[in-house]
């Protein structure tokens, strides 16, 4: 089952940056991970606590294994951890219930739709406009 559902295999459109999500110049890329989570193994946390970064938040794709293991990792490194329901995708409903119903709860700081996000960073940008 796992090998059928490498929806990130190397050569496969998963392995492709969207084209809304290119990084710019100048922003983070962490190298590669191999596991469900993005801290693991990773430079990840490495480059988040060099450039002072003390939030994360997540989108993407699976909820129930990439997703919340990297919350859940992210968390017990001691980020601030916000989770976009909207932009987190799994195979089926039960996945998406197991992250957002049981298992957020225990570790996210969070949980927004991705218009209750982007309200909030409209807010906090004109807060902190003179």
């Amino acid at each position: 089952m796992a090998l059928r559902r490498q929806v990130f295999a190397a050569g496969s459109w998963g392995a492709e940056w969207h084209p809304d999500f290119v990084p710019r110049e100048g922003e983070l890329v962490m190298r590669q991970h191999w596991a469900s989570s993005g801290f693991a193994n990773t430079d990840l946390d490495m480059l988040l606590k060099q450039h002072r970064v003390q939030k994360i938040v997540l989108i993407g794709m699976k909820a129930n294994t990439c997703v919340d293991t990297t919350a859940r990792f992210g968390q017990e490194l001691g980020y601030h951890v916000t989770l976009i329901r909207d932009a987190i995708g799994a195979f089926n409903w039960d996945e998406m219930r197991a992250t957002f119903d049981i298992n957020a709860p225990a570790y996210a700081h969070a949980v927004l739709t991705t218009d209750e996000f982007l309200t909030m960073l409209g807010k906090r940008t004109h807060e902190m406009t003179p």
